[in-house]
């Protein structure tokens, strides 16, 4: 804890996203990337509400590098420990505003947050499964912050032919270079307004459900059924 109060600390909050963004580019614009469901993006895109992003954590590096500079921006729920003050500035450099808090902790004043964002135009994104998991389970976050903005929830997930996957709780995804990548967008999820909570699990497992076809259909284009034993 000492370390992160320390010198070495605040160096590296200043320097590791201006490192992460320029290798993040080089990396990604070496991948050939295919996106499939574009005509659900575009649906979201032309709607007068932004949308809500969800996917699942093993994605997060793909996902962010492939949606940068939309039109409306991006707004994530970022963790309020200190080690997440690092993701918190990565994404600042991606483009995406951090709103720190998770389902352990501000999590309640982190989805006002994103709603007063939405509100104002902005998209929202969400790691469906969370910070800690279980793996590709659905939590109920983004269908609540669904249901008091009126947005609509895109799912989406990524693939690799080559990859390294962490040992990680979610097996973590990064391409290697020169990797072949695709990208699904998944049907919109319309949840109804102020949803009980029959409804809220309804559509909790209906996204769920979304998501992981998304993910089968992405990692069998490359004739696997998973990502967790790396490419």
């Amino acid at each position: 804890m000492a370390v992160k109060n320390g010198l070495l600390y605040r160096i590296l909050l200043v320097v590791a996203p201006w490192l992460y963004a320029g290798l993040s580019r080089a990396l990604f614009a070496t991948c050939r990337i295919r996106v499939q469901g574009a005509e659900n993006l575009a649906w979201c895109e032309a709607q007068a509400k932004p949308c809500v992003a969800v996917f699942w954590h093993y994605g997060v590096f793909p996902v962010i590098a492939l949606n940068r500079g939309r039109d409306r921006g991006w707004a994530a729920m970022v963790s309020a420990s200190a080690d997440a003050e690092f993701v918190a500035r990565i994404l600042a450099r991606q483009g995406v505003v951090s709103v720190r808090g998770s389902r352990r902790r501000g999590g309640l004043a982190a989805l006002k947050g994103l709603i007063g964002l939405l509100r104002q135009g902005v998209n929202a994104v969400i790691v469906a499964d969370g910070s800690q998991g279980p793996a590709r389970v659905m939590q109920a976050g983004a269908i609540l912050l669904a249901g008091k903005s009126g947005a609509p929830v895109l799912p989406m997930a990524v693939a690799a032919d080559r990859y390294w996957a962490f040992r990680s709780w979610d097996r973590t995804l990064l391409p290697k270079p020169f990797a072949r990548l695709v990208l699904w967008y998944g049907e919109p999820l319309l949840v109804p307004e102020n949803p009980g909570a029959e409804e809220i699990e309804r559509c909790r497992l209906e996204m769920e459900h979304r998501l992981n076809d998304l993910y089968v259909k992405g990692w069998g284009e490359f004739g696997q059924t998973s990502h967790e034993r790396g490419g």
